[in-house]
């Protein structure tokens, strides 16, 4: 863990998000030095998935050795950020740094986002972030240490990051537009930087995103604040960066990434927009061409672990499970016991089996037999396999996402 050395004490942090997660954890570690740190969210009363209201951040603020603002702000509506703003530079005196952090998320593609989720995604990603950066900027000018940070990632244009989940990249990588823009603009006068952490990130809201157990792949919140730690130590002329968490702790003479994670040791997911994945994400299948003389061999008998999921999938539908989800799936499986499978829950009580299915698949998966076993038996949750991309999808991302909660309903079986 990197050591606190005080610099930030006196100092005004504006943090947008931050009654939970990694917004609380940049509180708390600036706290320490004694900074004052505006909570800019819009959690008032207890959510009853997801602990934490910026009051009980104000208190834990307080309790680390800091000064806190708790103030009510949804950054779509902006009179509620410029409220926040003056109350802070009336109460704190003006405003050193500006932290982005608020964000909304929704893993879907283009026909399957709804206009609300888009304007949801684009309101808060980047005009939020345009809008708090917008207000804060004539205070930040002021400031001897003069620091905006956007959590965002660097703008790869790999194709691959859009093609999924097309709205929320655009969302996202406008708040990281922001800072390629500002850096420029307010060169000299504010460091404007992204930053992004190499790996996933255990907060409450990915244990809903991913399901119990997704924590023993993912870093604690306090990576993320210790590198954002770093960042607001150095001077103005630092600015224009798309900082990688665990880089710039490198640089900062941090060896030991083991006390960072929740599981030591554990295989960690690489989080989103790097192309640093595993090979099977970015590696094209092998294709084979037959020619003419080549006959292609009947499908053989299926054995194995894929063959005896598929057995007790078989066994537990229904005609209600039929009626409720009406969709065929398609799995193109890599691997031992892999091949093309199907799951039929629009005919008549349903089926399985090996090969294409007799009508045309409302939804195609790729991955690999281990992964494919470990979804249905619950150990790997399908959104974490798809946001790590061990899991292609094609197709109709409801149905898809009809196929998950269907999955969490036969784990106890398999």
């Amino acid at each position: 863990m990197l050591p606190n050395t005080g610099k930030l004490a006196g100092c005004t942090v504006f943090i947008t998000g931050a009654s939970r997660g990694i917004g609380k954890a940049i509180a708390l570690k600036a706290a320490k030095d004694g900074a004052n740190i505006v909570i800019a969210a819009k959690t008032a009363q207890a959510h009853p998935k997801l602990a934490g209201t910026i009051y009980s951040a104000a208190e834990e603020i307080k309790a680390a050795g800091g000064k806190a603002l708790p103030c009510v702000v949804d950054v779509r509506d902006e009179q509620q950020i410029s409220s926040a703003v003056e109350k802070a530079v009336e109460k704190f005196g003006g405003i050193d740094i500006l932290v982005n952090n608020a964000s909304a998320i929704s893993l879907t593609n283009t026909l399957e986002t709804p206009t609300k989720k888009v304007d949801l995604m684009m309101n808060i990603n980047t005009r939020g972030t345009y809008l708090t950066s917008k207000a804060c900027i004539p205070y930040l000018k002021k400031s001897k240490i003069a620091h905006i940070l956007n959590l965002s990632p660097p703008l790869n244009l790999n194709p691959l990051w859009f093609k999924q989940h097309c709205a929320y990249t655009i969302a996202k990588y406008g708040m990281s537009m922001c800072v390629l823009g500002m850096a420029e603009e307010f060169k000299g006068e504010i460091a404007v930087n992204a930053l992004w952490p190499k790996t996933a990130i255990y907060t409450a809201a990915m244990d809903m995103l991913g399901g119990s157990g997704i924590e023993s792949q993912c870093r604690k919140v306090d990576i993320i604040a210790d590198a954002a730690y770093c960042i607001f130590k150095k001077p103005k002329s630092f600015t224009g960066n798309f900082i990688i968490d665990e880089n710039i702790l490198k640089e900062e003479g941090i060896k030991n990434f083991d006390v960072y994670a929740i599981t030591p040791g554990h295989p960690l997911l690489p989080d989103f927009f790097l192309d640093e994945q595993p090979v099977i994400v970015t590696k094209e299948p092998a294709t084979h061409e037959l020619k003419e003389e080549e006959a292609q061999p009947p499908p053989k008998p299926r054995s194995g672990a894929v063959e005896g999921t598929f057995r007790i999938v078989k066994d537990s539908l229904s005609d209600d499970i039929v009626k409720a989800t009406q969709a065929i799936y398609q799995f193109e499986l890599s691997g031992e016991d892999g091949g093309t499978w199907f799951l039929d829950l629009k005919s008549k009580g349903g089926n399985v089996g090996y090969g294409e299915p007799s009508d045309r698949a409302d939804v195609v998966m790729s991955m690999s037999t281990d992964d494919f076993v470990k979804m249905f038996s619950g150990k790997l949750k399908p959104t974490i396999a798809f946001m790590s991309g061990r899991l292609k999808i094609k197709g109709n991302m409801a149905l898809a996402i009809k196929l998950e909660k269907l999955m969490n309903q036969m784990n106890a079986r398999l």
